[in-house]
């Protein structure tokens, strides 16, 4: 199996990095660009066959690791 985890910072959480990206896009001459987040894309094979099982240990890992949950969202998708 495979999960697929999806980082972002929380609404109303101040994104520098996003802030850059959307300035350099300007200067290159794209317009019409409003605003822009960025985050962070994770994915882990996983040896568990059990998806409810697989997704239950994802969670965990997002709480304890690969998200910091106070100032970021995450979202978990399981594919075999």
């Amino acid at each position: 199996m495979k999960a697929l985890i999806h980082v972002t910072l929380k609404p109303g959480v101040l994104d520098p990095q996003g802030k850059a990206v959307q300035n350099a896009l300007g200067s290159l001459g794209f317009s019409g660009v409003d605003g822009v987040r960025q985050g962070k894309f994770i994915e882990i094979d996983l040896t568990e066959s059990d998806a409810a099982k697989a997704r239950d240990n994802v969670e965990a890992m997002c709480k304890q690791l690969l998200a910091n949950t106070v100032i970021e969202d995450y979202s978990i998708e399981i594919t075999e």
